[in-house]
């Protein structure tokens, strides 16, 4: 069984403040911001923008302690992570794991933007935190 990926569905950013990221994005892409959500749950509230069949997810920790905040506290701003779209999320990091990758999700959550999410370890992915998406 092998991966089967629909396309690149959004790059997330790490980014300290969204007040100050979204007016620098908006210029930056020229199309505004069309969502802002907070996600209690993953200690994050983001912004979405859409260029062409792609969006950009900026990513503001709301807590000290959350894991954007550590990233960025390690790395600083900048990309967090590329999600990859699938079909089935939770079937995807099933054959992944099968594939000999390693997991941070063992099965979908509900993620921002009403997707099901799923992220793969960045130490079996060459240091890139891939998340798997579905509808």
């Amino acid at each position: 069984m092998s991966l089967k990926i629909d396309n690149v569905n959004h790059v997330g950013i790490a980014v300290k403040s969204l007040d100050k990221s979204i007016p620098l994005f908006e210029l930056l892409l020229g199309t505004k911001c069309y969502k802002i959500e907070t996600i209690k749950d993953q200690d994050v509230k983001t912004a979405f923008f859409k260029i062409g069949d792609i969006k950009i997810e900026l990513l503001e920790s709301i807590s000290v302690d959350g894991p954007v905040s550590k990233y960025i506290e390690k790395n600083g701003e900048g990309l967090h992570h590329i999600a990859l779209g699938v079909k089935n999320t939770s079937e995807s990091l099933s054959i992944a794991k099968n594939l000999g990758f390693r997991l941070v999700d063992l099965i979908s959550r509900k993620g921002a933007d009403g997707l099901d999410i799923g992220f793969l370890n960045p130490r079996s992915t060459n240091n890139i935190l891939i998340e798997f998406c579905s509808e």
